[in-house]
């Protein structure tokens, strides 16, 4: 494993441990500390099939990203941010992003949001807490249904014209989007930017586990895809061995282990 990209030890495993009570980097600092890791990766040798598909996929997502950049001020975007695995690879390359383009500045925060579910775990809020200090979000927090939780954001903020989100072709919802799409008829009127649809569910933990990326600790759990303490569930697919009574706890590989995308939501009652 590499050295962790920010506050988190590791341990023989790669999962996380504990938090680095060092005080933050400024923006401009970790920007260009996540871009040196991201151009190490790309210009590496890809020791297997899955890095090489993961080195083309960061490039495309950056250039996605850029290209975002470029159509709006960092003022008009804006990154829905709930702590899971997809949102916080589009965080780093989007972070990346930002020191290429040159516009990480001491005083600049990254506008983002975070729709809380109606039942959170306590190590996502955890998670998300640890995430606005170390990557210097200005995050807003709405505990409501997605549609009117977007309408009242960009009320708050109605400089905001386009939102990164970390959708995924096989996520609900997803088999039809492309990198930029404007919201539906019905929703908040803003363009909706998808830099990680073609990324695949192994590909994600490729990336994040390769640059040493800290993630919520859920996912070592056995999680695989985060809602709510009501709705989700250590993944089955990833049971470490059977319970011999119903009341023994059963230990659960982390989310890393998983490979096939149609398992990622095994743990999720829809």
């Amino acid at each position: 494993m590499p050295e962790p990209l920010l506050g988190l030890r590791s341990d023989d495993h790669g999962r996380n441990e504990t938090l680095d009570p060092n005080d933050p980097l400024p923006l401009p600092l970790l920007c260009a500390k996540i871009n040196a890791r991201v151009a190490a990766f790309l210009a590496a040798d890809a020791a297997t099939e899955r890095l090489r598909r993961v080195q083309e996929q960061t490039r495309i997502s950056l250039g996605v990203i850029e290209e975002a950049l470029d159509r709006y001020s960092l003022e008009q975007l804006s990154l829905s941010y709930n702590g899971g695995k997809d949102c916080l690879v589009l965080l780093i390359l989007f972070l990346c992003a930002l020191h290429r383009k040159q516009l990480a500045t001491s005083s600049a925060r990254i506008q983002s949001v975070y729709i809380i579910s109606a039942h959170p775990f306590a190590e996502v809020d955890a998670f998300v807490d640890h995430s606005i200090r170390e990557y210097s979000l200005a995050l807003a927090r709405y505990a409501k249904p997605m549609r009117e939780a977007f309408k009242d954001y960009l009320a708050d903020v109605p400089a905001v014209k386009a939102i990164f989100v970390g959708t995924r072709r096989t996520d609900p919802h997803g088999a039809n989007l492309t990198h930029f799409d404007a919201t539906d008829g019905g929703w908040p009127a803003f363009m909706r930017i998808h830099p990680v649809i073609d990324w695949h569910y192994a590909e994600i933990w490729t990336f994040i586990r390769h640059l040493g990326v800290p993630y919520c600790p859920l996912y070592d759990q056995g999680y695989t895809s985060l809602g709510g303490t009501t709705d989700t569930h250590p993944n089955p697919a990833l049971r470490a061995g059977n319970a011999v009574e119903e009341s023994e706890k059963t230990a659960f590989r982390p989310a890393y282990e998983l490979v096939e995308d149609e398992e990622e939501r095994l743990g999720r009652d829809w």
